[in-house]
């Protein structure tokens, strides 16, 4: 049986795409908060970019999934497992999220007036 070790030239290229995912904003939004083309962005906009992003995280994850499970040599276990897991972190942030506004929500509702 053939182990395989880690190859460190991934991990490095894994590290920098993080380090130049973590530097630039995010698609379409500039660094003080709004759009390219608008100038504004709305809390709506903000929350239908960030829930779009965990779906196409989580349909990425099961993509890789399937091609894996088929026997697609292309993809690997780590590749698979890492995807899975940040779909999943994505999803349990989207889940936080939506506790506190529920939360807030129910805080102004029981406010007196």
């Amino acid at each position: 049986m053939k182990t395989s070790m880690i190859d460190s030239s991934r991990i490095e290229a894994m590290i920098s795409q993080l380090k130049a995912a973590a530097t630039k904003p995010q698609s379409g939004v500039d660094a003080v908060g709004g759009t390219a083309a608008s100038g504004k962005v709305g809390f709506a906009d903000a929350l239908k970019a960030s829930l779009d992003g965990v779906n196409a995280s989580q349909k990425s994850a099961e993509g890789l999934g399937s091609r894996f499970a088929l026997g697609d040599d292309k993809v690997s276990l780590s590749d698979v497992m890492i995807a899975s897991q940040k779909a999943n972190i994505g999803f349990q942030a989207t889940i936080q999220v939506r506790n506190k506004l529920v939360s807030a929500y129910q805080d102004i509702m029981n406010m007196q007036i």
